[in-house]
């Protein structure tokens, strides 16, 4: 204040000086400074709302039930606490008892929203009894200030305890009360039992020393049993043998030797390469018993005994692997010497589990990217050449693998079938690779797993199998797992064309071989002659087409037959040489006659027109075509397309009807072969039909027609071809396929092949063959999984068609393609096990299968190749199916009868057993209703006050290990 010698003061502003410098000390208090901060953050809680608040800094506790809460910070003298509102988006007025995602305090008492306030401290808890009661009385005040019905809780005790006692202010007339507490050891064996602890709750509102078993006490009852089946992967010590030392080492086929022990998964497709753990880990049934009025404990000691079949309520839920949560998914191989071999080089994961075919594509797609440094798969092999990165990394593995992955390959194939398309997922053969169970396509799956998949392992392997192929061609041994005829499919990749070219060649070396006549026997035709009906081709030089004379004339049948008049062939007693009959043409041959070719006659002779035998077309690789079709742009426009590309195929015809027709002419070749390009003149005089038709001739001669203008032209060129073909049979023709030539031919292309078209063939093919391979899993018919397999196929196939370009660089996106490709293969794969481990076991309740694996389906299909931290989406799947009265028994047999032996049994003690097993969880809720009596936390209930309120609720929870108690009652203050 001035000083008032200075300056004179005058009262009005002494007054204002006082008024501005004054202090309120009616908050003086740190306590109720206290609770006005707290009555300040409700304020601001309650003015805000839920929308509000989830709009600003709420954070979500559960996604499923749209749990929130939000939280301030406050000081009270020297600690600070924390208060946090949850709060929930679904609330319906009313709390769910058995939800299996509320809150430790929802569960207990049944709240929806409410606060809780802790200290910061590393427990969380407030361990002083005082402190706990001040805290907790300073925020029922603040919400009293606020007119919130908003219930508070205080942690106490010790963490492990999950203690709480808390208050609710509900209205003007009663206030509710919570206590909870947990014994974690030595429970009494009487509150072990329904008895017991239905007596429990009516000892906290009846004052009675009398024994309260002989007293009667409506009260309303709800029970929750759950029971967790044994882990599936669980060993057994007395069941389960370990395999001799050294018994991996000899023998056995890479498919068959598997462990002693039985796996879960060895009925699926895939257990040939690997074994999946079960990413079902076992499951929870729940027995729901709804509320009921009981009135003495002789009930609650009768529906301890009875079975939980009989409950009103049964839900199930997996419990699922946490594989399928995170990015990659572990499995161990089930063939041995894989599994051995990687350990001996040490590739395997910590826990000696190995990855499924996902992972493994992901390294071929790395050894891709590696192929393209070296132009000769040998600089893989030695360790002192190749990248660098190679020679500290890059393993091999030891003879005797190889030795038996090539015994799998070549050898171990009797009595395999070559249903190519069986199993096969039709968008799997827009794939440019090799079908499953071709020779390559199970080459790359063993390249797969052979070693780790590197690039010098594959060099290595490949040059192998390419000597065990040479030796097939040397020795005349058929190619294992290849067709030795049929035509070529030209969808497939190179490399498995050129194998199914060996195995023709090999084939037809073969024949030749055997078709050398001996002294005595009847001559053969030889292999390249066809010898049963064939469809002939009508090669017209302008439209650059190759056509069938199907629709135009028939086909041919076998010697003893000779067309009728609608063009069959009939029996005409002609031989492979027969002399003709006409002294006049006494001195023809006619060689390589089929039959006759119904009422047809040659022009010039006038004899009957004979169909030859033929040639069988060469079959060609897609190389070859694209060497024809250059070789015909370079010769420009000496022939058409077609004739060029077909000149072979159509001289050899020429050759062999000239044989069979030796006075035939041109146009009596245009007649049979091409008979689009013999026109009839119908507009002539039909005075001579009619003539001829008098003299009961049934054939017009001659006939009325000239060839085609494209036929008839200057210089055409099967004209030329066929003044050009000497008459020779097919069977002393020079066969149209050279099988010693085009053998050498493959086997040059697979001993000069470079890296990378080799590792580009290899990835295309694996992911056919993986995915085909996952195809044939039984799952049930699923809708949505195999909906998503058909996407993953048509995803592979988009995906992989940059590999056929042949113009691949690591500087490009393509490899970061084919890796992402890699990923989605592995959540698809993730499904298909998830889909057969569940169809295992409910195969025989097809409607529960569908309901949980929906669930799953949608729990986990949005999750997967998000990149979501673990912080961001809840770990664990919780949703429950419920199950039918009819799909009990199947869902109670999972949970087989225990054996003496195994550790976890338990002295069985708190009833309610289902096929031998107690309880994992037992939950209960008593409820009392009725008017306020006297009790030790109020008084009497106002008069005339007639409302029924919950005066008591008691929820409890334990097993014989454990007992957890939350009581709530309602008073009158």
């Amino acid at each position: 204040m001035a000083s008032t010698s200075k300056m004179p003061s005058t009262s009005e502003d002494d007054l204002e000086e006082e008024f501005e410098h004054f202090d309120d000390f009616t908050l003086a208090s740190s306590w109720e400074r206290f609770i006005s901060e707290i009555e300040a953050v409700c304020r601001k809680w309650l003015a805000d709302g839920t929308k509000n608040l989830l709009k600003k800094d709420a954070i979500c506790l559960n996604i499923s039930e749209g749990l929130y809460k939000v939280k301030a910070d406050l000081k009270y003298e020297m600690k600070s606490y924390c208060m946090e509102y949850y709060f929930g988006t679904l609330n319906d007025g009313k709390g769910k008892d058995w939800s299996c995602v509320l809150h430790d305090l929802q569960l207990f008492f049944g709240v929806n929203e409410f606060l809780v306030i802790a200290p910061q401290s590393a427990s969380g808890v407030v361990l002083d009894g005082p402190e706990a009661s001040k805290l907790l009385s300073a925020v029922a005040i603040a919400l009293s200030n606020c007119s919130s019905l908003w219930p508070a809780f205080v942690p106490v005790h010790d963490p492990s305890r999950k203690a709480y006692i808390g208050i609710q202010n509900m209205g003007t007339l009663f206030t509710r009360r919570f206590e909870a507490d947990r014994i974690g050891s030595q429970v009494p064996v009487k509150l072990m039992h329904l008895e017991g602890l239905y007596e429990l709750f009516v000892s906290k509102f009846a004052f009675s020393n009398e024994d309260l078993s002989t007293h009667l006490f409506e009260v309303s009852f709800k029970m929750k049993l759950t029971y967790c089946t044994l882990p599936y992967d669980e060993d057994d010590d007395d069941d389960v043998q370990e395999p001799e030392a050294g018994s991996t080492e000899s023998g056995g086929s890479p498919k068959s030797n598997h462990h002693n022990k039985s796996q879960w998964d060895d009925d699926c497709p895939w257990s040939e390469w690997y074994s999946s753990e079960d990413p079902v880990r076992g499951f929870e049934l729940i027995a729901v018993w709804s509320e009921k009025a009981f009135e003495s404990s002789l009930d609650m000691a009768e529906l301890e005994n009875a079975s939980p079949l009989e409950a009103d309520d049964w839900l199930i839920f997996p419990c699922l692997s946490e594989t399928l949560n995170t990015r990659s998914l572990f499995f161990f191989s089930k063939s041995t010497w894989y599994q051995n071999i990687a350990a001996f080089l040490g590739t395997e994961d910590s826990d000696g589990k190995r990855i499924g075919f996902a992972s493994q594509l992901r390294l071929l797609v790395d050894a891709l990217e590696m192929s393209m440094e070296a132009k000769f798969i040998e600089d893989f092999v030695s360790e002192h050449s190749g990248p660098e990165t190679l020679k500290s990394s890059a393993v091999i593995p030891p003879p005797t693998v190889l030795d038996r992955v090539l015994k799998d390959l070549f050898h171990e194939v009797e009595g395999l079938q070559l249903g190519f398309s069986d199993g096969d997922h039709k968008n799997s053969r827009t794939i440019k690779g090799a079908p499953l169970e071709s020779l390559f396509g199970q080459f790359c799956l063993h390249a797969l797993w052979f070693g780790d998949c590197n690039i010098r392992a594959i060099a290595v392997f490949w040059i192998e199998f390419v000597r065990e192929v040479r030796w097939c061609w040397e020795e005349s041994q058929p190619v294992p797992r290849m067709p030795s005829n049929c035509v070529i499919d030209l969808s497939t990749c190179l490399i498995n064309q050129k194998l199914h070219m060996l195995s023709i060649c090999i084939n037809k070396k073969r024949q030749q071989e055997q078709e050398s006549p001996k002294c005595g026997e009847q001559k053969k035709f030889p292999s390249h002659v066809k010898e049963e009906t064939q469809v002939k081709r009508c090669l017209s030089p302008r439209d650059g087409k190759t056509q069938t004379s199907s629709g135009e004339r028939e086909s041919l049948s076998r010697p003893d037959v000779v067309k009728d008049s609608v063009g069959h062939i009939s029996n005409s007693g002609h031989s492979d040489t027969v002399k003709l009959g006409d002294a006049k043409h006494s001195a023809c041959i006619r060689r390589g006659s089929a039959g006759v070719v119904g009422s047809m006659m040659l022009l010039k002779s006038q004899q009957n027109m004979h169909a030859p035998f033929t040639q069988e077309p060469p079959v060609m690789t897609e190389d070859m075509h694209e060497e024809r079709l250059q070789a015909v742009e370079a010769l420009g426009d000496s022939f058409s397309f077609s004739a060029q590309l077909e000149k072979d195929i159509l001289s050899s015809d020429m050759s062999a009807f000239k044989a069979a027709n030796p006075d035939a002419v041109f146009e009596d070749f245009i007649r049979w072969h091409s008979p689009r390009d013999w026109e009839n003149n119908d507009n002539m005089d039909s005075g001579a039909s009619h003539d001829n038709a008098i003299k009961g001739l049934t054939v017009e001669w001659p006939p009325r027609g000239k060839l085609s203008e494209r036929m008839s032209e200057f210089g055409n060129s099967w004209r030329k071809i066929w003044n050009e073909a000497p008459p020779l049979p097919a069977s002393e023709q020079k066969p149209l396929l050279d099988p010693n030539r085009e053998g050498e031919k493959v086997l040059h292309y697979l001993e000069t092949l470079r890296p990378c078209q080799l590792l580009e063939q290899m990835v295309c093919t694996a992911f056919r063959a993986a995915a085909d391979t996952l195809n044939r899993t039984t799952f049930g018919g699923l809708k949505q999984l195999t909906t998503k397999i058909g996407q993953l196929n048509l995803t592979m196939a988009a995906t992989l068609r940059c590999l056929q370009t042949s113009n691949l660089s690591i500087d490009t996106e393509d490899i970061q393609d084919l890796k992402r490709l890699c990923a989605i293969f592995e959540h698809v794969e993730k499904l298909i096990t998830l889909a057969a481990s569940f169809y295992i076991k409910f195969m025989n309740a097809p409607r529960l299968l569908e309901s949980i694996f929906n669930d799953c389906y949608n729990f986990y299909a949005p999750r997967m190749g998000t990149g979501s931290t673990a912080s961001e989406v809840k770990k664990d799947f919780e949703k429950k199916q419920k199950v039918g009265r009819r799909e009990r028994e199947i869902a109670a047999s999972m949970l087989t009868t225990p054996t003496a032996n195994q550790s976890w049994r338990k002295v069985l003690s708190m009833g309610n057993l289902l096929n031998g097993h107690e309880p994992t969880l037992r939950e209960i809720i008593f409820t009392k209703h009725g008017h306020l009596s006297e009790n030790y936390y109020g008084g009497h209930a106002p008069r005339g006050y007639q409302h029924e309120l919950e005066t008591y609720r008691m929820y409890i929870s334990g097993t014989s290990n454990y007992l957890s108690v939350a009581l709530a009652v309602a008073s009158c203050d």
